[in-house]
């Protein structure tokens, strides 16, 4: 579990940074990367190795010290998420931002003094291994845990405002983050309450206290997953797009190769500055595919002229019917015309239509007046001009 956390923490740290980077400005967004920042900064410390390289390098406790400070960050920073979220002014929200640093810092300064108060051989245990009769250990574990409580509880607040208006993907996360911080306030106020039953002298263990643990190792993972999880499922999405829109782009090279052939002036010329990263990255891909189906679409504007299939006495000069082309079997029928077209087109062969090219209906309406809805129809088209053997 342990080992599981810190690759979601790094993953999703990375992930917030790159997007960051794209939008520095984007206050909320900073916020949510600064929160999981201070959560994967704070992982080592509670990990063997980290421990003793810290409390090595500055002394006994520090490790503890250190990973609690930078879990009140990571509660702080989620705050402040909702409050620049929410706040209608910007300034206001910067403004209380501002303002809950200072519980912040009290907290800090608290566990900070509870520890230096700590005689060094009593520094550095786990919560269930501290003696909490210790003021200086009692007084740390309430300082760092009533602050997380609070500051738990104030997102919790905000998140479940937030989950009435959301809708897909980010409802799922936020619904996700609420479990798991409502399994964090639970489990936290479970622990202050044995800091003090154990301050008093209480037991050290208890079926309450082991629930409580197993909770938060569950709640913490599953945290970083609902913060994570809009970003992601966009993400996804925008790769199931752009393996769709580069298949579409492959199967239209045949239609788009002879019409190309045929009016290679119709091209829409642009240089890329990175011809790999345009082929392979989002956006490249994206803008070739639809400069693509432009194309296809003005080549056949082109040669509609020689597309107008005969009336029933061989005329080819009518203009086409008005309205769509029947649903069924529509495509071979047009694709062996249009091999026929680009042939005469090829040979100089005058058009037979007198029809004007914009007002040859070529493909069946698509379902969505949409480019993409087009360019479904002219897929459907080239795979069909694909198959349909050419002549010599």
């Amino acid at each position: 579990m342990s080992a599981l956390l810190g690759v979601l923490l790094a993953v999703a740290v990375l992930w917030k940074g790159y997007q960051l980077s794209r939008a520095p400005s984007d206050l909320p967004l900073r916020s949510v990367t600064l929160c999981l920042a201070s959560a994967a900064l704070a992982f080592p410390f509670g990990t063997g190795p980290g421990t003793r390289a810290a409390d090595g390098l500055t002394g006994a406790g520090a490790a503890e010290l250190l990973q609690n400070v930078l879990l009140l960050c990571c509660v702080y920073f989620l705050m402040c998420f909702y409050l620049h979220s929410a706040a209608l002014d910007p300034v206001r929200g910067r403004r209380r931002a501002r303002l809950e640093l200072i519980p912040l810092a009290v907290a800090a300064c608290l566990a900070t003094v509870s520890t230096a108060a700590t005689p060094p051989g009593e520094r550095g245990g786990t919560y269930d291994t501290a003696d909490m009769q210790i003021p200086g250990v009692a007084g740390f574990y309430l300082a760092a845990g009533l602050y997380l409580g609070y500051a738990l509880a104030m997102a919790l607040w905000w998140t479940f405002r937030y989950i009435r208006l959301s809708r897909g993907s980010l409802a799922t996360g936020l619904r996700l983050t609420a479990v798991s911080m409502a399994a964090m306030v639970l489990a936290d106020l479970v622990r202050q309450v044995f800091v003090v039953v154990r301050w008093a002298g209480g037991p050290d263990e208890s079926p309450l206290l082991v629930g409580a643990n197993l909770t938060l190792s569950i709640a913490v993972p599953v945290f970083v997953v609902g913060v994570s999880y809009p970003g992601a499922a966009t993400r996804v999405a925008a790769l199931r797009l752009w393996w769709r829109h580069r298949r579409a782009y492959q199967r239209l090279r045949p239609l788009w190769s002879a019409l190309h052939q045929a009016f290679p002036e119709d091209e829409l010329t642009r240089v890329p500055t990175r011809p790999w990263g345009d082929r392979l990255l989002l956006r490249g891909v994206h803008r070739r595919y639809y400069r693509r189906v432009i194309e296809c679409r003005d080549g056949l504007v082109r040669i509609s002229p020689y597309l107008a299939p005969p009336d029933a006495d061989g005329d080819r000069s009518a203009p086409p019917p008005p309205g769509p082309e029947p649903s069924g079997g529509w495509a071979p029928d047009l694709a062996g015309r249009l091999r026929a077209a680009l042939r005469d087109h090829a040979a100089g062969e005058p058009a037979p239509s007198r029809a004007a090219p914009s007002k040859a209906v070529l493909l069946p309406m698509p379902a969505e007046d949409t480019l993409d809805g087009d360019a479904r129809q002219l897929v459907t088209l080239a795979d069909a001009f694909h198959s349909v053997p050419s002549a010599h």
